[in-house]
C-alpha cells in the first residue's frame, strides 16, 4: 500500500512552481541547459529544509568508477544493482568500505543509471555479493593505498609507517582525516588492472565491517517515506496511461476500438492501439487521461474488438499434459548430466523407485505494480522505472523505438518488490511506445489485475525421477527429467549453454537437479515446454528452477529412503560422501558435499530429529545448495507440521534452518533474506498458485490468489554457519528447501505422500481418503 503523497514540481525553465507542500519521496525532473537530468533523493537522502539548496559541486577523490570521497569525507558508493528490499546497497558498500577503512557513518549510496561502463547490469540469481566481492574489495583497497600515500606526504612521513582506520590516516602521534587529504592533497593515483589484481586484501580477522551488525543505510528513508520508487516518478506535462491487455500474450490483433463510453470521463484524452516493432506487446491498447484515476475509469469503459492468438483456449492442464508427454518421450531435451552406464544400471537394479512431481503456475504479485514514466528529450529516450536487468531490456527498447541503444537511458529507482518480475523489463516497452505515439511524457501504471495478467509467471512444471538400488541396497543410478517453460530461451537464448548432447538448455530452469548426492551413474535431462513458452512469457521467480527441481528432488529422496527402509536423514548423509565431482572445488564450492552434510546434521540436532511427535504431527527434512553448483549456499531445513484430518488443513508450527553461505557480509540483512525466502517457500508450498484458463491466468488479485497470511506464519529458528569461505548468495536458497521439508513432514504426520504444490486441504483429504480406503481393503495398491 502506498500513502497519498504530494510532490515538489519544478517547471521546465527550472523556476520553482508553487508547491502545496514538500511531500514524501518528492523529486523533480528538469531541463538544465540543453541536457536533460533527473534529480532525485537517493535511498539514503532526504530534502534539505531549504528547498532552494543547491547540490555541492566540490571536486572529489574519484579513484575508480565505484566510489568517490568529497571534501567533507563523505564516501559515495556507486551501486549497479537493484534495491528491492534486500539491502543490496548496504551489503556492497560494506565490502568496499571495509577495505577502504572508512567510518560507516560517512558512507552514502548512489544507485546508478544504465551505462555500458557498469558492465552487465543484472540483479538476480543471488549473484550480487558473490560477483561483486572481489571487484569492490579491490576498489576499496586501491582507495586506501592512495589515501595513505597522499596522507603520508601531507604529514611528512613514510607511508610504510602509516595505517588507515575510521577515515583517518595515522602515523605515530600524527593524524590526518580523509576529508583533509581530499581537500589539501593531490590525489591522482591511477591503477592498472594488473596492479589492482596484485593488491593485498584483508584477511577475515582484519575486517571491521564485514560480518558485523549495523543498520542498513536505506532503512531510515524507507521508514520515513522519503525513499523514491519508480511509481513516484513525475514530470511536468506528463499524462497517465493504463493498458488494455489483449486476450493472449502473443498473436492478438486489434480490430476496432470503441471509446464512446470513455469520453464522458473527466480528463480522458484518447485510446491508441500500440504498434510494436519488437513484438513485445502485440495487440495492446493504451488509454490516456490527465490523472491516474481518470485513466483507470476510462479504461474500464473502452471496448476493444480483438482477434486472439493461437493460445486462446490453452489451459493449465494442457500445459502440464504436454510436459508429461515430452518427459515420457524417449528422445528430446538437453542432457545436462550424462554419465555412462545409466541404462545398464537400471536394467540390473534390484529395486527401482519411479515418481512424478508437478508444480502450479506461480505469480509474482510484488507490492509495487509495474510502472514506467517514458519521455524523449533531444533525441534521447529517458525511461524512469525500477528494473533488475537493464542490460536485457535496453536493446529491446531500442528496437521498439527504432533508435540506437545509446539513445535510451534507463534511470534507476528503488523497487517495491522484484522477486524476478523486474528482470524482464517488458513493461517499459508499452510506456515508451505510448509516449512516442502521443508525443508527450507518459506515465503508465498497471493496476493489480493488469499486473497479474501481464506477469511473467513461474511456469508450471512436470518432473520424473527414477532411482536404482542394487542387491546391497546401494544406490547405483539416478535419472531426473524436468520440463517447464524456459524464460531464458524466450528472452535471452544467448545465455543458454549446450548440454552433453549438444542441445542448448536454460540453466535457470534445471539448476538444482545437478545435485551433490553420489548416486552412481547420473543423468539429468532438461526439456522446454514449448506450449508454455507460446502461451505466456515464462519468467524468473525467486529461485527459478530450484523452486521446482528441489521440490521434486528432496521429496523423491525421502520416498527413496523410506522405500529402502532407511531414515531420511541417514540416507541423505550416506549419499553425501563428498567423492569425485562432489568433493567441491576452489574458490566457491570448497568442501563440496561435506558442507551440505554439515548443515543437515546441525539442523537435525537443532530440531530434535527423531523425537516422538504428537498424533498427526511430523517433522520433515530437506536440503539444497541454492542456485548453482559453482555458487552453492548449503542450506538445510526441518519443518514441523500438524495436519487436521477433518479439514485437511496443514499447519506449519516451526521451521528450522541452517545455512552456510560462506562469509556473511551483513548479518541482519542475511537473516531478513532467509526469513523472507523461507516464508515464501512456505507460501508456495501451501498457499500460492494459479492456473491458466483460456490462455490467461485465472487469479488476478489477492482476493483469490492467496499467499501466506500473517496468522499462518510459524516460528522460525535460523542459524548461519560461521565461515570465512567465499561469500555466496542469500536471496534464494531457503525458498527452495522449505516446500519439500513440509511435504516430507506431512508424510511423517499422516502417512500421505503428496507430489504437487501447492498442497491444498482438499488434496490432503482426497489423499487421506485413498489411504484409509486402501488400509481397509477397499482399494488395491
Amino acid at each position: 500500500m502506498f500513502k497519498l503523497m504530494k510532490h515538489l514540481r519544478v517547471d521546465v525553465d527550472n523556476t520553482m512552481a508553487e508547491p502545496a507542500s514538500l511531500g514524501r519521496r518528492g523529486f523533480l525532473i528538469s531541463a538544465i541547459g540543453t541536457g536533460f537530468s533527473l534529480t532525485f533523493l537517493r535511498a539514503d537522502q532526504s530534502f534539505a529544509e531549504d528547498n532552494n539548496a543547491s547540490i555541492d559541486a566540490t571536486p572529489v577523490f574519484d579513484p575508480s568508477i565505484w566510489f568517490e570521497i568529497n571534501r567533507e569525507g563523505i564516501v559515495t558508493v556507486n551501486i549497479a544493482k537493484a534495491e528491492m528490499g534486500q539491502h543490496v546497497g548496504t551489503a556492497l558498500a560494506r565490502i568496499l568500505a571495509d577495505e577502504l577503512e572508512v567510518r560507516w557513518d560517512d558512507v552514502r549510496l548512489n544507485y546508478v543509471n544504465s551505462d555500458p561502463k557498469w558492465g552487465t547490469m543484472v540483479t538476480g540469481g543471488s549473484w550480487s555479493v558473490w560477483q561483486s566481492f572481489d571487484t569492490l574489495s579491490r576498489a576499496g583497497a586501491a582507495g586506501r593505498v592512495a589515501l595513505i600515500e597522499e596522507g603520508a606526504k601531507l604529514l611528512g612521513v613514510d607511508p610504510n609507517h602509516c595505517v588507515a582506520r575510521d577515515s583517518i590516516v595515522r602515523a605515530a602521534n600524527k593524524t590526518i582525516s580523509y576529508a583533509e587529504i581530499v581537500s589539501h592533497g593531490n590525489l591522482v593515483r591511477q591503477y592498472t588492472p594488473e596492479q589492482l589484481k596484485a593488491l593485498p586484501l584483508k584477511s577475515p580477522d582484519q575486517r571491521h565491517l564485514i560480518g558485523h551488525n549495523t543498520t542498513a543505510l536505506d532503512i531510515p528513508s524507507k521508514t520515513d517515506g522519503s525513499a523514491v520508487y519508480g511509481i513516484d516518478a513525475m514530470t511536468p506535462g506528463m499524462v497517465y496511461a493504463r493498458p488494455l491487455i489483449p486476450p493472449t500474450r502473443y498473436g492478438s490483433k486489434v480490430n476496432a476500438i470503441d471509446d464512446s463510453g470513455a469520453r464522458s470521463v473527466t480528463g480522458y484524452i484518447k485510446s491508441i492501439a500500440l504498434i510494436d516493432p519488437s513484438d513485445t506487446v502485440p495487440g495492446w491498447v493504451m488509454v490516456f487521461a490527465d490523472s491516474f484515476a481518470g485513466a483507470i475509469r476510462a479504461a474500464d469503459l473502452v471496448k476493444v474488438d480483438w482477434a486472439a492468438g493461437s493460445s486462446a483456449n490453452v489451459s493449465e492442464a494442457d500445459i502440464v499434459d504436454h510436459g508429461t508427454n515430452l518427459i515420457h518421450a524417449q528422445s528430446g531435451g538437453s542432457l545436462v548430466v550424462a554419465d555412462d552406464g545409466v541404462a545398464l544400471a537400471f536394467s540390473n537394479a534390484t529395486l527401482i523407485i519411479d515418481r512424478t512431481y508437478t508444480t502450479s503456475t506461480v505469480l509474482h504479485f510484488q507490492l509495487e505494480p509495474v510502472n514506467v514514466l517514458a519521455l524523449e528529450k533531444n533525441g534521447v529516450w529517458h525511461i524512469h522505472t525500477g528494473n533488475q536487468w537493464q542490460s536485457l531490456i535496453l536493446p529491446v527498447m531500442a528496437k521498439a523505438l527504432n533508435v540506437s541503444e545509446d539513445k535510451v537511458l534507463m534511470h534507476t529507482y528503488l523497487l517495491g518488490g522484484g522477486f524476478g518480475r523486474r528482470l524482464n523489463g517488458d513493461y517499459a516497452i508499452p510506456a515508451a511506445l505510448a509516449a512516442k505515439a502521443l508525443g508527450r511524457p507518459v506515465k503508465m501504471v498497471c493496476t493489480r489485475a493488469d499486473d497479474a495478467r501481464f506477469d511473467s509467471p513461474r511456469s508450471p512444471s512436470v518432473q520424473r525421477l527414477r532411482l536404482a538400488f542394487d542387491q546391497q541396497n546401494k544406490v547405483i543410478a539416478m535419472q531426473h527429467d524436468a520440463c517447464a517453460g524456459w524464460p531464458t530461451q524466450v528472452m535471452i537464448p544467448s545465455f543458454m549453454p549446450k548440454g552433453k548432447n549438444g542441445v542448448p538448455y536454460d540453466p535457470f530452469s534445471i539448476a538444482g537437479a545437478d545435485h551433490w548426492y553420489s548416486v552412481g551413474a547420473h543423468q539429468v535431462r532438461a526439456l522446454s515446454n514449448d506450449l508454455a513458452n507460446s502461451t505466456f512469457r515464462p519468467g524468473w521467480l525467486r529461485s527459478v528452477g530450484p523452486g521446482w527441481t528441489n521440490w521434486a528432488l528432496e521429496s523423491f529422496i525421502d520416498e527413496a529412503a523410506i522405500s529402502a527402509k532407511l531414515d531420511p536423514l541417514a540416507f541423505r548423509l550416506m549419499l553425501l560422501d563428498g567423492k569425485g565431482i562432489n568433493a567441491g572445488s576452489m574458490p566457491n564450492a570448497v568442501g563440496g558435499a561435506s558442507r551440505m552434510a554439515n548443515v543437515l546434521q546441525r539442523v537435525a540436532a537443532n530440531a530434535g530429529w527423531g523425537s516422538i511427535m504428537p498424533a498427526d504431527t511430523g517433522m520433515g527434512i530437506a536440503s539444497t545448495f541454492g542456485q548453482e553448483r559453482d555458487m552453492p549456499t548449503w542450506s538445510a531445513c526441518v519443518a514441523k507440521v500438524k495436519v487436521d484430518r477433518l479439514t485437511g488443513l496443514v499447519s506449519v508450527e516451526k521451521i528450522f534452518l541452517v545455512i552456510d553461505a560462506g562469509t556473511i557480509i551483513h548479518p541482519d540483512g542475511a537473516l531478513a533474506q532467509a526469513e523472507g525466502a523461507a516464508l515464501w517457500g512456505l507460501s508456495m508450498a501451501l498457499h500460492e498458485g494459479t492456473q491458466f484458463e483460456h490462455g490467461q491466468v485465472r487469479d488476478t488479485n489477492l482476493n483469490t490468489y492467496t499467499p501466506l497470511r500473517m496468522a499462518d506464519v510459524p516460528e522460525l529458528e535460523i542459524e548461519f554457519v560461521t565461515s570465512t569461505e567465499t561469500a555466496t548468495g542469500m536471496g534464494e536458497p531457503p525458498t527452495t528447501v522449505v516446500g519439500p521439508a513440509i511435504g516430507n513432514a506431512i508424510f511423517a504426520a499422516i502417512g500421505v505422500r503428496l507430489r504437487h504444490i501447492p498442497i491444498r486441504p482438499e488434496t490432503v483429504l482426497k489423499a487421506l481418503g485413498k489411504t484409509q480406503a486402501a488400509s481397509s481393503g477397499k482399494l488395491g495398491g
